[in-house]
């Protein structure tokens, strides 16, 4: 475009960009596209008209909009981010689709019916400066609207962002009520939004890699205590740990979690002293809001964490209530030897190999060997006792399963955990009222307990409940990203319901995710077992047969990749087979595995064979 064919005019902008898109996409891309395209549908765009305002670029998350008017512009942003409130009512935290939104008034280019230059790029940046359901504008902005709104402006001071040369002063926008022209907004106070925040993976820096558990589990506390804090909204442990190792742009991440802040640190054990190092940084600018180096002794850790924890709710402004206070400095093990040993039990727990369940059993009993009153390693050592004896047929008393979990919950009744424990023990015990009523305890305690949404889901899925499966597989699934096992068994329940396109949808999700934890953990045959049953639900035999080499070349004695071998071929349409596979595992199962061997999906296509009454006979 030629320099004389350049027109310019002042506009009012506004910049509203969707919070944390990519962690939404990641945990759900369907629904994700469907809820924002009904928010847009039904309220966004009708309100962009409402106040006069033109949509000139939408990307995706993101909606540029110009405005002949400052006041327009700022009571269209009110009006989103108070209904946008009232829209998100009763659906989970992890769900909410919500705007951060910027406003600036300044000179902007036309060119057709495109916008570009400073005013639209400081808009931009302004939104990046803007919390979840906040918005941010410019001094200009400000004193043009002046008094003309019942709007109380916030004052953030001078603030560089990126790109812009010269520094920019912010403004919060926190509307009290406003009124102006026809237009009437809501007279509600917009609740403040709280401060969102992500605590990345701490990286080990100790000089053996044997130590990384010790650096995830101090990562995992700190979470755990900021999340008891009503102030703050914290994002889980299972949505920071897909960034574990990665080499990250802390705006982008900032941008990309739907955070404002970022804890970010790193811990060094050598013998009995730990070298933790520890910052809180602005999300929208990458800045340090407070770093501080810890070197103590071991025996110190646990106040370490409680010291961190504290200073992230004083540098956010965050009142600490007196029950909460309580809680963080209620720790689970005063012991630093049993608290590592739980940590290696936790991430041996995690594979739900044989040979690593019976080391992670080993290293919760050291754990309340030392501490007899540390109610989580009871609790894992149950976990540990219901999978081996259930998936692999050791031979454990289920009594004695419950019995842990007992000991757990007489110590405290209510970690939610425990009572997920619990729930598995009585389902293989097929006490299976008594089961429901503990899931449904650990649900009520923690609702965002990834462990009592995939035991529920479980059950569901065995009982052939293949609606409650799928809500509950689902839930599971989006609370841990980097989960595989939740979209290939959410893929059974929706083949099950006879709706092939969602079982497909999540069948490649689960592969995906399959894929990256066979890259992290070569030595698990899980995920190529899963991987083999998803691959041979979309019709992929090739890569079917070769992810189920793997498995059986990993585990050859392993019962249940024996079980997803069966699975595997008869999707393949190679009966006898599965049948030779079913025969071996299936005297070996208790009744929680026999009844879903009665109602697997999967295996549909084998129960006209001439050989399938002798397997329900083995099933019985």
């Amino acid at each position: 475009m030629s320099e004389e064919h350049v027109k310019r005019r002042l506009a009012a902008i506004l910049a509203a960009d969707v919070v944390g898109y990519s962690r939404l996409m990641e945990a759900n891309e369907e629904r994700t596209v469907s809820a924002l395209r009904h928010h847009r549908r039904e309220f966004f765009d009708p309100c962009v008209v409402k106040h006069s305002g033109r949509i000139f670029k939408a990307m995706g998350d993101g909606f540029l909009v110009e405005f002949g008017s400052v006041l327009d512009a700022a009571r269209c942003a009110v009006e989103i981010q108070t209904g946008m409130q009232e829209r998100n009512a009763g659906v989970p935290e992890d769900r909410h689709i919500k705007f951060r939104i910027g406003i600036n008034v300044g000179d902007i280019i036309v060119d057709g019916e495109d916008f570009y230059g400073d005013g639209v790029n400081m808009a931009a940046r302004l939104e990046g400066l803007a919390g979840p359901g906040g918005i941010a504008c410019s001094a200009v902005v400000r004193n043009q609207i002046g008094n003309k709104l019942e709007l109380e402006f916030i004052d953030q001071g001078e603030k560089t962002v990126k790109n812009i040369t010269q520094p920019v002063h912010v403004y919060f926008i926190n509307p009290k009520g406003v009124r102006g022209g026809s237009a009437e907004v809501s007279q509600k106070r917009v609740r403040t939004d709280k401060p969102s925040v992500a605590i990345l993976p701490f990286s080990n820096m100790s000089n053996d890699p044997e130590q990384e558990f010790f650096s995830d589990g101090i990562t995992e506390d700190i979470i755990t205590d900021l999340s008891k804090v009503s102030g703050l909204f914290v994002l889980g442990r299972n949505t920071v740990f897909t960034l574990k190792g990665k080499a990250v742009d802390l705006e982008m991440v900032a941008k990309q979690l739907g955070v404002s802040y970022l804890v970010e640190g790193s811990v060094r054990k050598a013998g009995n002293r730990v070298r933790i190092n520890a910052q809180l940084i602005e999300g929208a600018t990458g800045g340090h809001v407070w770093a501080e180096r810890y070197d103590r002794d071991l025996l110190d850790i646990f106040a370490v964490q409680d010291e961190i924890t504290k200073t992230v709710v004083e540098q956010l402004k965050v009142k600490l209530l007196p029950e909460e206070k309580r809680a963080i400095e209620q720790v689970s093990t005063g012991d630093v030897e049993a608290y590592t040993y739980y940590l290696r039990g936790r991430q041996l727990f995690h594979t739900r190999i044989k040979g690593s369940l019976l080391k992670g059993r080993e290293m919760f009993s050291k754990a309340v060997e030392l501490d007899p009153l540390y109610a989580r390693a009871y609790a894992g050592m149950a976990d540990c006792d219901s999978a081996l004896r259930s998936k692999h047929g050791v031979d454990i008393s289920v009594e004695d399963v419950l019995a842990t979990a007992d000991k757990a919950l007489a110590i405290d009744p209510n970690l939610a955990e425990a009572h997920a424990a619990r729930g598995v023990a009585l389902t293989i015990a097929d006490r299976r009222e008594e089961a429901v009523s503990a899931l449904d305890r650990a649900l009520a305690l923690d609702p965002n307990c990834y462990e009592a949404h995939l035991y529920t889901a479980e059950f569901c899925l065995g009982a052939g409940d293949f609606e409650r499966a799928a809500k509950h597989y689902m839930r599971a699934l989006e609370i841990q990203p980097d989960d595989y096992r939740s979209p290939i068994w959410l893929r059974n329940a929706y083949q099950a319901l006879g709706r092939p396109k969602e079982a497909a949808q999540y069948a490649r999700l689960g592969v995906k995710r399959a894929e990256e934890a066979l890259r992290l953990h070569p030595g698990n045959s899980k995920p190529a077992q899963l991987g083999a049953i998803a691959l041979a639900s979309i019709g992929d035999r090739d890569s079917a047969k070769e992810w189920l080499a793997r498995a059986i070349e990993i585990g050859p004695d392993d019962n249940i990749a024996r079980y997803n071998a069966a699975s595997t071929y008869s999707q393949l349409g190679e009966f006898e087979k599965a049948i030779d596979f079913l025969e071996i595992c299936l005297p070996q199962f208790g009744p929680d595995l026999k009844r879903w061997f009665r109602n697997d999906c999967d295996l549909h296509p084998i129960r006209t064979h001439p050989r399938y009454p002798k397997l329900l006979e083995l099933g019985g």
